[in-house]
């Protein structure tokens, strides 16, 4: 940051830095060179007297809440990092609250028109001017359109963007500092973090992308009945202002109010496990925070969806290597646990392996013949991303949020019925998700796909190997790998070779069926001049040749 923008902001700087000294953070506002922000008295006063009854968490939880809006955001959004943040300060952060009121409908009004270039009553037949719902970024109005729609209006706080763009701004100079000045803080690559978390965080301030995360969500729900999702009114919609359907219901969190309206409890729990178990293995994009205030059961035990600005996207790859670690750390396979930790998230190159196949084997031992009806799914996969976060390894920020996705689910449906195994219920999607990655089909899809990328490979290879000749020759090479992981090495060199092999017979396979269809329609009388079927024969061949070459490949078991 600028010398210029460190004075416009330093007010700003003065207020973090004397919330670290209260909260008992003060050593890092002397390691990160602040004082000279800080008048001495400052720095000695204010200091919360019962510091010592906390822990580090509850003291952070109280810091970020202290600073308003943007450090609630992200420390909100750092709770859903346990590869990046330890489990007990996860706790807390868990807790964060929006201490905010709701701001004054003229200022909202203004907002709406400003926004939307129209006066309020030519926009709503009816506006309710106070809130129902205030939260750090935005507030929420009921409100009906002239055509008759009931419809909620969400309204951003004035001035909301710029102040949370300063935080921002002073946050990533602090990283930067601190990487600077603390080995730690270079360890943990705060910086990264920081700019990571900043990402997510103007994503939920931008209420278009949430207007589209809701269109995602309603094509997927277009043929589901049981599911509802809000309508969108783009015409009444902004990047500050967001007019959706108005849905009414009870909430999931509202047990004794269900159950007085005669709902089926288990029967709501399992329809809404069924709804995010879709979204995450069948759809691959789900809702990142389906708390029970985010869900009401409405008319004869549909569900309805509310709050879509932190949503979750999977890649079927990624899908498919969650499944095989789940599938892996169940039929007690450490190999297959470290290879999907591999493949899911950057190993640095300095862990040590042995410790890390001693941990998963920890881990595995856990649920050694355990009945998958009391296995926790949500903990299975925060007791993985906990090993990450031992050893380093960075998982990808929807995989964690899948997580923490998981672990709400279960926390919902078991204060609902705590007799139903979200693992029973995941089981047909994981079958469905397996007959998917085995569909020959669906296979050839992805390789094809994939096929440039091997191809490229293949041309750079000549290339590569006269470079490592050379390097040899000279005797510069260094080869260090070690014997614990040779197998594995060979294990992946394999299945590339195998993959490759596949991709290249497939295409040679294509382009003879395409030559010989070619020739076909050209001159016809020169193919079958001899009466021999030229065409059927050559498939006939090619396709045994194709078909040896794929049992040989799965056979071995290393595509």
């Amino acid at each position: 940051m600028g010398i210029g923008k460190k004075i416009r902001h330093l007010q700003r700087y003065r207020e973090i830095a004397a919330a670290f000294v209260r909260y008992g953070f003060g050593y890092l506002v002397k390691s990160l060179g602040l004082p000279q922000v800080l008048s001495n008295p400052l720095l000695r006063s204010d200091v919360k007297h019962n510091l010592h009854e906390m822990t580090i968490g509850e003291r952070l939880r109280l810091f970020l809440e202290d600073l308003g809006p943007t450090f609630v955001k992200m420390g909100q959004i750092a709770s859903t990092r346990p590869d990046l943040v330890p489990k007990d300060i996860i706790d807390e952060l868990e807790k964060l609250q929006d201490h905010v009121s709701a701001f004054p409908f003229s200022e909202a009004k203004g907002i709406i028109e400003r926004e939307l270039h129209k006066p309020l009553d030519e926009l709503f037949a009816n506006f309710h001017e106070e809130a129902f719902a205030a939260a750090s970024i935005g507030q929420v109005h009921y409100a009906e359109l002239k055509t008759g729609e009931k419809v909620v209006v969400k309204v951003q706080r004035p001035e909301i963007q710029a102040e949370i763009n300063t935080d921002l701004e002073i946050l990533v100079d602090l990283a930067r500092m601190a990487e600077s000045r603390l080995e730690w803080a270079r360890n943990y690559r705060v910086r990264d973090m920081i700019l990571e978390f900043a990402k997510a965080l103007k994503k939920e301030l931008d209420y278009m992308e949430e207007a589209k995360n809701i269109g995602k969500f309603g094509q997927q729900y277009e043929k589901i009945p049981d599911v509802h999702i809000p309508l969108v009114y783009n015409d009444y919609s902004s990047r500050r202002v967001l007019t959706m359907q108005y849905l009414e219901g009870i909430k999931l969190s509202e047990k004794d109010k269900l159950k007085a309206k005669g709902y089926n409890c288990r029967q709501v729990a399992e329809r809404y496990a069924e709804t995010i178990l879709h979204q995450v293995l069948i759809e691959g994009f789900f809702h990142g925070d389906p708390h029970p205030g985010n869900v009401l059961v409405m008319g004869n035990g549909e569900l309805a969806l509310l709050d879509f600005g932190m949503v979750g996207r999977l890649t079927q790859q990624t899908k498919s290597r969650f499944a095989s670690l789940l599938v892996s750390l169940r039929n007690q396979n450490t190999d297959g646990v470290i290879r999907a930790i591999s493949q899911l998230g950057l190993v640095p190159e300095d862990t040590d392996m042995d410790v890390l196949r001693d941990d998963v084997e920890l881990l595995r031992d856990k649920y050694y013949k355990v009945p998958f009806s009391e296995i926790s799914m949500g903990e299975a996969v925060n007791d993985l991303f906990g090993l990450a976060f031992r050893h380093d390894i960075r998982i990808p920020s929807d995989l964690t949020l899948l997580g923490k996705t998981l672990l709400t689910m279960e926390g919902v449906v078991g204060s609902l019925d705590p007799s139903i195994s979200i693992f029973d219920m995941a089981e047909p999607f994981g079958r469905r998700l397996f007959k998917e990655r085995l569909n020959p089909k669906d296979m050839v899809k992805h390789i094809m796909a994939s096929l440039p990328d091997y191809l490229e490979v293949a041309g750079e290879l000549p290339g590569k190997l006269t470079e490592v000749m050379s390097l040899v020759k000279k005797g510069k090479l260094q080869l260090q790998i070690s014997i614990p992981e040779l197998e594995l090495f060979l294990i992946k060199l394999d299945r590339i070779s195998n993959r490759l092999s596949f991709s290249i017979v497939l295409l040679s396979f294509s382009i003879i069926m395409v030559g010989l269809i070619i020739g076909t329609s050209v001159g016809a009388q020169g193919i079958f001049r001899w009466t021999i079927p030229v065409i059927e024969i050559g498939f006939v061949v090619a396709a045994l040749f194709f078909i040896w070459l794929i049992y040989s490949i799965i056979r071995s078991g290393r595509f």
